[in-house]
């Protein structure tokens, strides 16, 4: 059996980090340590230095989603030739989320703890840009320049499309999802009109941190 590449968030529950060894051949482990949990990070490095498994300390800072997201796609592309997977048990709330949400929109294997049980998550293998139209990606680019769009009338005139074809875009149809459905957009309504702004996810997508 091919050796796996972990990659950890640390956090809270470093001890589901080993359960998930037990069950796979490792070859070595890349821990991802926020800011403050530094300390943490190196006494995890010392307890795998007892079972000479090798690992790798990157320390991410700022923003947790779009650090997690970065950090996980560089090792996605470093590691391209490794069977990678994510073991998003040993974070604390935030990091698990981040790394649970980088591992599914890169496709990559991950997995969860459950007592001393390990679980593999189901890999969700698509694309977004496959799913993106010009028109779409055109929507997402504008919406990332600042003080765009306070409503879907201006985002119609930014994009010098008809509001019924942005409504279409950003809310989807029976047939095809929408950016709101993907997770791009979000709306807010406010006097009866509706604001659009990028998500999380899609400012991470814009920025290249999300797998094509």
């Amino acid at each position: 059996m091919e050796k796996k590449v972990f990659v950890a968030p640390v956090g809270d529950n470093m001890d589901a980090l080993f359960v998930g060894l037990r069950e796979f051949p490792t070859e070595r482990v890349i821990l991802i340590s926020p800011e403050g949990k530094l300390d943490d990070a190196n006494k995890a490095k010392k307890d795998l230095d007892k079972f000479k498994i090798p690992a790798q300390i990157v320390e991410i800072k700022g923003n947790i989603w779009e650090s997690m997201f970065q950090k996980i796609a560089e090792i996605k592309a470093l590691e391209k030739d490794k069977d990678i997977i994510v073991n998003t048990a040993t974070g604390d709330r935030m990091t698990t989320c981040a790394a649970t949400s980088a591992a599914f929109v890169n496709g990559l294997k991950a997995m969860s703890v459950e007592g001393d049980m390990a679980m593999m998550l189901p890999v969700l293998k698509f694309s977004y840009y496959n799913m993106l139209t010009d028109k779409k990606m055109d929507i997402l680019k504008l919406l990332s320049k600042p003080g765009c769009c306070a409503s879907l009338e201006e985002l119609s005139k930014k994009t010098k499309m008809s509001l019924p074809l942005i409504s279409y875009h950003i809310n989807g149809n029976l047939k095809s999802e929408g950016l709101k459905d993907m997770g791009l957009v979000e709306t807010t309504e406010s006097k009866g009109r509706i604001a659009v702004q990028l998500s999380t996810l899609g400012r991470l997508l814009l920025k290249g941190y999300v797998s094509s």
